[in-house]
């Protein structure tokens, strides 16, 4: 059939796309050649009673030894410290990873509905998805919700093979822009992210060097940005996958800085 009842209520289904979403019935359709796929459809969704809040600062960049993705792990939403254990830095394939800012569940939603393509598409054509060719991907998938309230900012991490094998990162937004670069920071915190990556950032670093430089930015975008703070996560890409550091807790940063100036006086 056309519904599905859950709960007692009725969603549509959409049409004959695999990535077909079931539509709350709040919210109205305008319908393309008498289906409303994911890609024929244009979402107009209820707006929200009160103005959401979103703060956080990721960061990723390429460097010679690979990938450095890093994010804080403090999620706001209306003014509000919610979900502060989170994890923004999330692998979805063995070789790549995704950072993620905006609204917690629709970064999840969508990061699951990438994963799940990238896996399909390997297992029908025999190779891995370049990151460019996923960022393309979900760019494509968001864009029919573009100017809704949805809001998703991810930066996808990760090594390519083929003929131009190397590190790469591409940034995604859910009015569908899609940017590659080799350093991206995303977030409220990202300018003061910004100034320590521009300052810091080089291709011949090594991996202490890069992993040190990314510490960095987190923890000043967090000791000035107060959307974010808490701890920091960081991951590293090769051509061999991905590995995680242990989370680290920032406010013992901060207090090591300041018994290391009251030292120096």
């Amino acid at each position: 059939g056309r519904c599905l009842d859950v709960c007692g209520a009725r969603f549509e289904r959409g049409g004959e796309s695999p990535l077909r979403l079931l539509l709350p019935p709040w919210q109205s359709v305008t319908h393309s050649r008498g289906r409303h796929s994911l890609f024929s459809a244009t979402v107009t969704s209820t707006p929200w009673p009160f103005t959401l809040a979103h703060g956080t600062t990721t960061l990723a960049f390429t460097f010679q030894g690979g990938v450095i993705a890093a994010a804080d792990t403090r999620a706001s939403c209306a003014g509000l410290v919610a979900c502060p254990s989170a994890r923004k830095v999330t692998p979805i394939h063995s070789h790549l990873v995704v950072t993620s800012s905006g609204s917690g569940a629709d970064c999840v939603l969508w990061e699951r509905v990438l994963a799940r393509e990238i896996r399909l598409y390997q297992l029908r054509h025999g190779r891995r998805l370049s990151v460019s060719g996923a960022g393309k991907l979900l760019a494509l998938m968001l864009h029919p919700f573009k100017g809704t309230e949805v809001c998703v900012a991810a930066t996808l991490c990760g090594w390519d093979e083929g003929d131009e094998p190397g590190p790469r990162v591409c940034y995604v937004c859910s009015d569908g822009l899609r940017l590659n670069g080799e350093l991206i920071s995303v977030g409220s915190g990202s300018p003061y992210a910004y100034s320590v990556l521009d300052a810091g950032w080089r291709w011949s670093m090594t991996v202490n060097e890069a992993v040190a430089l990314a510490r960095e930015a987190v923890y000043r975008a967090t000791h000035r940005d107060a959307y974010s703070g808490n701890n920091v996560d960081l991951f590293h890409i090769t051509a061999r996958g991905w590995k995680c550091r242990r989370r680290e807790d920032l406010k013992e940063e901060y207090y090591k800085e300041n018994r290391r100036g009251k030292e120096m006086m």
